[in-house]
């Protein structure tokens, strides 16, 4: 929920799921700005976790979400 709340804040459209083996996955289209600012909270990540990395990979915008929801684990 954290990234939902946070990607919703920025005005960001994709989705979060968290995986199998304690990862959490997340796609998410908008402003470049608000995307580094997601960038920053996901190193952060809420007051009851521990991140010890985030991966980036930066690609061309889809356009193919209307708003930033969870999805099922994978």
């Amino acid at each position: 929920m954290f990234v939902v709340q946070v990607a919703n804040e920025l005005g960001l459209t994709g989705w979060v799921r968290n995986r199998w083996n304690g990862d959490v996955e997340v796609t998410a289209e908008g402003e470049r700005k608000a995307l580094g600012s997601l960038l920053t909270a996901l190193h952060r990540g809420p007051h009851s976790s521990y991140v010890t990395k985030v991966l980036s990979d930066w690609e061309s915008a889809t356009g193919e979400f209307s708003d930033f929801r969870m999805r099922s684990t994978g």
